[in-house]
């Protein structure tokens, strides 16, 4: 990556100490969330932890700073504030339909994850919960994108996403309609010292996604989200099935050669995160607005908003970024809020309400897994790695 050039005389500015890999990680992800260097990632990181520890929470009665609106379409608005003033205070119990929403993913600016940082997290988090379930109709579903973290040092993985599930269900009562996993086919292999270096752990390339609701039956209907039939199943409806009792067990009819538009999708979301240039970054650089860097594909929210709510209902993402959200169900005919705390992300999230400007939105694409185990090896010239990768090995 090209070093910036700086106003500032040489002897104002600082070294930071990184590891090759570390460096070469922390460049890629810059390029990737479309910033031009890695210093601007790292004032961008650093602007960011700033932010979150001016957060107010306090939410009972008392004052949860200022709060309003900052940009209104036919369909909705973008809220600049706290979001636990609108779920206790300015939206009305029972009336939302649909939330959706990434919130901070764990305590980043920590970089803990040990359990008493769960901890932590679930303790930040529980108001925001108390929240959702006093402005979630009945019927209504919660979906929470929630990225895992690795320890700091080590190769294992936080509980914390766990941890917040477990609590959002004993505690609040609220019901695990479906586990889904978002995969990223694009995302890059991470992290680089246990997967490039040591090569003790295979790429981490999903994210955790809860499906949760108020009761055991949320309004749904999986005719919404059909994926198109594998080229076996269209010869299947094409030459007709012959009904027949499978090995499993299970008696395939007739039926099962009925053409019903499409086929039911997995709880497995292939979409990748590709968008590092486009109406939002050009508008963000154009105006010397920061990008928000944890932005995710439209199909997401796509994918619960038309399975979950009906044109008219309501849409909230109390935590809203760049307002992708906001913008699908605007374009789906839903109503909406989004609430931000951050004015500058306010700022870039104009980008997707220009008028004369098509919203950008993710390319229907179909990705393939490979099947692991498919490249010949000779294990003798590969053994297992030393002690699990505890040390670096030469020539990893």
């Amino acid at each position: 990556m090209v070093r910036p050039h700086v106003s500032e005389p040489r002897d104002n500015i600082a070294s930071l100490r990184l590891t090759v890999n570390e460096r070469r990680e922390m460049e890629a992800t810059a390029r990737v969330l479309g910033f031009k260097s890695l210093s601007d990632y790292i004032r961008h990181l650093h602007n960011v932890a700033v932010k979150q520890d001016k957060k107010p929470e306090p939410v009972n009665g008392e004052s949860l700073g200022p709060f309003s609106v900052a940009h209104e379409t036919r369909l909705g608005k973008i809220y600049s504030g706290n979001s636990l003033e609108y779920l206790h205070h300015r939206a009305k119990p029972n009336t939302v339909n649909l939330i959706v929403t990434s919130p901070p993913f764990g305590l980043v600016r920590k970089k803990s994850y040990g359990n008493e940082d769960a901890a932590a997290y679930c303790e930040w988090f529980r108001p925001f919960a108390e929240g959702f379930n006093r402005v979630l109709r009945d019927d209504g579903s919660l979906v929470i994108d929630i990225g895992g973290a690795w320890k700091p040092g080590m190769p294992t993985r936080s509980l914390y996403h766990f941890k917040l599930l477990i609590m959002l269900c004993e505690e609040f009562g609220f019901h695990l309609a479906q586990e889904h996993y978002w995969w990223n086919p694009a995302k890059l292999p991470s992290p680089a010292e246990w997967v490039n270096i040591r090569r003790v752990r295979v790429k981490d390339a999903v994210n955790c996604v809860w499906w949760l609701s108020k009761t055991p039956y949320p309004k749904a209907n999986n005719k919404r989200v059909l994926a198109p039939y594998s080229d076996s199943m269209r010869g299947l409806l094409k030459n007709g099935y012959k009904a027949k009792l499978r090995p499993s067990g299970h008696d395939i009819s007739e039926k099962f050669s009925k053409d019903n538009g499409g086929s039911v999708p997995p709880n497995l979301l292939a979409i990748a995160n590709t968008e590092s240039n486009g109406q939002y970054q050009d508008y963000c650089r154009k105006n010397g607005i920061d990008i928000h860097p944890a932005r995710f594909p439209s199909l997401l929210p796509e994918y619960f908003i038309r399975m979950l709510t009906d044109p008219g209902d309501l849409v909230v993402d109390p935590f809203a970024g760049s307002c992708v959200t906001g913008m699908v169900a605007e374009s789906l005919r839903r109503k909406w809020a989004c609430i931000e705390l951050s004015s500058e992300y306010i700022r870039g999230a104009m980008a997707r309400f220009q008028r004369g400007l098509e919203a950008a939105r993710s390319r229907p694409t179909n990705y393939s897994i490979c099947t692991p185990c498919s490249q010949p090896v000779d294990e003798a010239l590969v053994p297992l790695v030393a002690n699990g990768g505890s040390t670096r090995l030469g020539g990893a």
